[in-house]
């Protein structure tokens, strides 16, 4: 089953992410201490540890949780089959995907060691219902019910 393997933050735009033993996610805000929440629906970045460890082979790099600005980290979950409006459930609480990467032409200021993955393989979501998130969390995956 996919599972939350870390929750990153920074207190400052453009520093790196540091993993915390927990986080707190506010609906329509994003994660509690982050620089980049509450500035727009994109509250929350998610990349999967597999795409870290798949940038550190190809570039020589020594990527971890957090290294590409990203504030979930992710195991055992195909980002790439999300669609928009995709949900899922994280601890307690419930995000929706309202962005897969970044146009290659959108702002992008974060790299590790020159290398940005999270407008390859990253996904933005808001947050739909708050909650206290753990690494080792499940992440079940749903589709938006259709009105």
């Amino acid at each position: 089953m996919p599972r939350l393997i870390a929750i990153n933050r920074s207190s400052a735009r453009n520093e790196p992410k540091t993993p915390l033993p927990a986080g707190e996610l506010v609906a329509g805000y994003g994660l509690v201490g982050d620089a980049h929440a509450g500035l727009s629906e994109r509250e929350v970045s998610v990349v999967a540890i597999e795409s870290i460890i798949a940038a550190n082979e190809r570039y020589n790099i020594q990527a971890g949780p957090g290294s590409f600005a990203d504030n979930l980290t992710t195991e055992g979950l195909d980002l790439s089959t999300l669609q928009i409006g995709s949900r899922l459930r994280v601890g307690s609480a419930l995000l929706e995907v309202v962005q897969i990467g970044k146009p290659p032409t959108a702002a992008h200021t974060y790299s590790f060691h020159g290398v940005s993955i999270l407008p390859d393989v990253g996904i933005f979501c808001r947050v739909l219902e708050g909650g206290q998130v753990v690494p080792g969390d499940a992440i079940e995956v749903s589709v938006k019910p259709h009105p």
